[in-house]
């Protein structure tokens, strides 16, 4: 029997550290947190916790195994979550306050052989630490969750902390909606001197804004005779990359390879789990001498001395939670690794940066052409890859080689009408690292920040890939000028963070009756006082009292404010003189004729917006148009095998019902689609039946055959070595009852319940 046990937080930590210590050691797993958090007094801040129920099975095997080992260690993840999580498993498994307590940031035998040789207490100034942020947002949860629902039409909940990153999302909108776009005309010109290659070179006067301006200016220009009027050349570096902390990594994750936050920090965990990467929840830039020594002899023995250049970084906040190291490989000459794909793209550009910050400087040779008139063109080689070799990209622009005086000819001149681009939306990674910037949340906080304003439907991802617009270019050769018109996409928000209606209104809700909980510098100055918690500088009781009473006060004055709608007045009808609304509800924003029953004593009628418009954009004439839409449900007619086809709204949008099916009609309005377009969904839907038993179906789906039996999500795939036109009702019954469970809430892994 094992003599020692250890107690880490997820099993697949658990799994990978038992390979290395030994026979001596078993490595059980907490799975999170074993308890949760109830209530708390909000006049002592005492809390009060509970036996998670999922975790009653977990506990009795560890307090069993905790009586039969000689020496317990304390194995949990060395961040304040981590902390408090140990400090759990002293309360729950009765063990001494002098237990065991052990930290590492990488999980390799080296690593946990010195954590072994270097036992400490549990951090009680950490726990406390990570106490204030719960407490405080489980009271803001509480009470600010509560008057939101209260107060705000389709409002869910707030946070302390997903409030002010929900106010720079609607911020950055207002910004955009405000903006307006005006053009210029960007002047390129092709030029050749003898033999050498054509060149690129750009009007750097400034260029007309009035077309027939444009067009005589090009005339004029296409004529004149072109000569060299000055070469410059020089040579510059391009400095290579610092090594990643946890925002960094979601930030160059997100522009890289598309990935959400949650997707990193989840491929992340799995790396680290695996012993792959250091802890990746950090702060830190520092990377320690061994794994600085490895990079070095991996970089000389891989590509020559030249490309190395050993660095050392220091984290620039002094006070930084998890100022440990950097994410790194545990083992740079492992240049590949992971599980899944996710984890194989992430390690790769992990590997590849952490490597990138030990490598020399490319060095680029810069060319700048001046030409007469005004026009100028500007080159840029690298003529020493350096860090480039495994990190980043280079583009050569090589320009001809020419001398002062030249006599260039101009083959052709390009004016385009460019319109002003307005601020860009935030995308997952660039409000991570505005968030960062601000200092607010910390590093296991931004990937929930994320979710979390996704999941109460404050904001949503555009799809748009853009719209086309005509912009004018005019194109000269030797005086002759012709005017075209040439298309382009603009306003393209596919993966870019938007706020919804609700959102917007949840936001405005909160700066005009809770300007502490959106202000940025507020926010961040909380962080500092958990910093200061955790380092013992400041007492925990008395930093929530310092907040919970101001804001508290703030509370019960909202409370007496009116439900908040910012309703818009359009106009009135032109027959009946009532007054139509464009509002925003529980379910998005809508059209209102009439004032409200209470008000009006009948009730008013309603309408959905137009496509693309929201509460703010729609005009008077088109609610009048969506006014005068046909009430759904509509009976467009009946399909060839006598089922009626009907056009309906539900709570999942709207649908097609075609005899006992519901087909979604994303791409279609209920309102207006017609029965020719119908029929073919219908017929689609009925195609994909390969057997109906009324509850239990069997369909050929997007993504192969799979039984559907009776409520929401109850689908299982049939194995690709059935056929499933064979598969009876029996069978598919008993597919349903044996499908493979889902995780529950409680063993999500070892955050599965962070706030």
């Amino acid at each position: 029997m094992a003599k020692n046990l250890v107690i880490v937080e997820s099993p697949a930590k658990a799994h990978t550290i038992e390979k290395y210590l030994g026979s001596d050691f078993k490595v059980l797993a907490s799975v999170g947190h074993i308890r949760k958090d109830t209530k708390v007094d909000k006049n002592t801040f005492d809390v009060t916790y509970e036996i998670d129920p999922g975790h009653k099975s977990i506990i009795t095997e560890l307090k069993r195994e905790v009586k039969a080992a000689d020496k317990i260690w304390l194995a949990t993840d060395e961040d304040r979550e981590g902390e408090s999580i140990s400090w759990h498993l002293l309360e729950v498994l009765g063990l001494p306050g002098d237990t065991a307590r052990i930290t590492f940031h990488e999980i390799t035998k080296p690593a946990l052989e010195a954590a072994i040789l270097n036992p400490r207490a549990v951090d009680m100034n950490m726990v406390s630490s990570q106490q204030a942020r719960q407490t405080l947002d489980m009271l803001v949860g509480y009470d600010l969750s509560d008057i939101v629902r209260r107060k705000v039409p389709g409002a869910i909940s707030a946070g302390r902390v997903q409030s002010p990153a929900l106010r720079l999302v609607v911020e950055r909108e207002k910004e955009i909606e405000k903006f307006e776009s005006k053009f210029s005309f960007k002047i390129s010109g092709e030029f050749i001197s003898g033999a050498s290659s054509i060149f690129l070179a750009s009007y750097d006067g400034k260029a007309p804004e009035n077309e027939d301006d444009v067009k005589d200016l090009l005339a004029k220009l296409s004529n004149e005779e072109f000569t060299v009027m000055d070469v410059e050349e020089a040579e510059g570096v391009k400095p290579n990359p610092v090594p990643f902390t946890t925002a960094a990594l979601q930030i160059e994750a997100n522009a890289k390879l598309g990935f959400s936050s949650r997707t990193t920090m989840s491929a992340a965990q799995g790396l680290y789990q695996a012993g792959l990467i250091t802890y990746h929840r950090t702060d830190s830039l520092n990377l320690s001498s061994q794994a600085v020594a490895a990079m070095a002899g991996y970089i000389k023995a891989n590509f020559s001395e030249q490309y190395l250049k050993t660095r050392h970084f220091k984290t620039k906040d002094a006070s930084a939670q998890e100022a440990h190291e950097a994410i790194r490989p545990t083992d740079i000459t492992r240049t590949a690794a992971g599980k899944n794909d996710f984890e194989k793209r992430l390690y790769q550009l992990i590997w590849a940066r952490t490597l990138a910050t030990q490598m020399a400087n490319a060095k680029v040779a810069k060319t700048m052409i001046r030409l007469s008139h005004d026009f100028v063109a500007k080159g840029e080689v690298v003529v020493f890859d350096g860090f480039l070799k495994v990190y980043g990209k280079s583009k050569d622009l090589e320009l001809p080689r020419v001398a002062k005086g030249d006599e260039m000819e101009c083959l052709k001149l390009t004016a385009k009408q460019t319109f002003a681009k307005p601020p860009a939306r935030y995308t997952e990674g660039s409000l991570v690292k505005k968030l960062e910037e601000l200092g607010i949340g910390r590093p296991s906080t931004y990937a929930s920040i994320m979710t979390a304003i996704q999941a109460r439907n404050y904001v949503e991802k555009g799809e748009s890939e853009g719209s086309e617009r005509e912009v004018v270019e005019f194109v000269a050769e030797k005086g002759n000028v012709e005017r075209t018109l040439v298309k382009e996409k603009f306003g393209a928000n596919k993966g870019k963070l938007m706020p919804t209606p609700i959102g917007e209104l949840v936001s405005g809700f909160l700066t005009d009756n809770f300007k502490n909980i959106v202000d940025y510098k507020f926010t961040a100055n909380i962080e500092k006082d958990l910093d200061l918690v955790a380092a013992a500088k400041l007492e925990r009781v008395k930093m929530l009292k310092d907040f919970y009473g101001p804001f508290r006060d703030t509370v019960l004055t909202a409370n007496g404010v009116e439900r908040y709608n910012n309703a818009r007045l359009l106009g009135h009808h032109p027959e009946n003189g009532k007054p139509i609304y464009a509002k925003v509800g529980k379910t998005g924003g809508f059209i209102q004729l009439g004032d409200n029953e209470k008000e009006a004593g009948e009730k008013p009628q309603f309408a959905p917006l137009p496509k693309r418009k929201s509460a703010k954009t729609v005009t008077l004439e088109q609610a009048l148009k969506q006014l005068a839409l046909p009430a759904l449900p509509r009976n467009l007619g009946k399909a060839p095998d006598g089922a009626e086809i009907i056009a309906a709204n539900g709570p999942f949008g709207p649908y097609l019902k075609g005899g006992k099916y519901n087909i979604p009609i994303k791409d279609f309005d209920p309102y207006t689609i017609s029965l020719e377009e119908a029929l073919p969904l219908y017929q689609k839907k009925v195609d994909s039946m390969i057997a109906d038993w009324g509850e239990v179906q069997i369909i050929n789906g997007a993504y192969g055959p799979y039984v559907k039996g009776p409520g929401r999500r109850n689908n299982v795939k049939i194995p690709k070595d059935v056929d499933p036109k064979t598969v009876t009702e029996a069978q598919a019954r008993e597919m349903l009852a044996n499908k493979p469970k889902t995780a529950s809430k409680t063993r999500r892994g070892a955050r599965g319940k962070r706030k």
